[in-house]
């Protein structure tokens, strides 16, 4: 049985045509007589060497030392007793309508636990120490003070937008 196998084997191996025979003679005729002479590369120019010298730059690896308060300049108010809209951060308020009473425009502010709250220009909200500094139909402009990294208090704009 292992003899047919092999004859039959031996009989397809030897039908077998060699089919790149064509492209085996193209390729090596292609290749005759095509010699480019390839051009040396060029030198190698050495670069100037640069070394960096910071001179008086701090170094940009170290922390940076903090220089003292100066002291002076803005300066909340810690003693005035803080009112309800003063207890939530600025951003868990919500303004959601105006009023007009005796000719002067007022805001309504919505805090988290859902009160609701008039408010006019002057009135203190936010936990950073926020003043209002004007109302409009659309939005509430608030001045806070707030303390740097440095501990100097700075001044910031902030504002509350109505909400739909």
């Amino acid at each position: 049985m292992s003899r047919i196998w092999l004859l039959a084997l031996a009989l397809l191996a030897g039908c077998a045509q060699d089919e790149f025979a064509d492209l085996r003679a193209f390729l090596a005729q292609a290749g005759q007589g095509v010699q480019q002479k390839l051009e040396p590369l060029p030198p190698v120019k050495a670069r100037e060497e640069f070394n960096y010298d910071p001179g008086e730059l701090p170094d940009p690896f170290r922390p940076r030392s903090m220089k003292p308060s100066k002291g002076g300049g803005i300066q909340p108010d810690l003693t005035r007793p803080k009112g309800p809209l003063e207890q939530d951060p600025l951003d868990g308020l919500r303004m959601v309508g105006t009023l007009y009473k005796g000719g002067q425009l007022f805001a309504l502010v919505r805090r988290p636990d859902n009160t609701l709250y008039r408010v006019a220009k002057g009135d203190h909200l936010g936990q950073n120490f926020g003043v209002i500094l004007s109302i409009s139909e659309s939005s509430i402009e608030i001045k806070e003070v707030v303390q740097d990294g440095s501990g100097d208090w700075t001044e910031s704009k902030a504002s509350l937008a109505l909400q739909e």
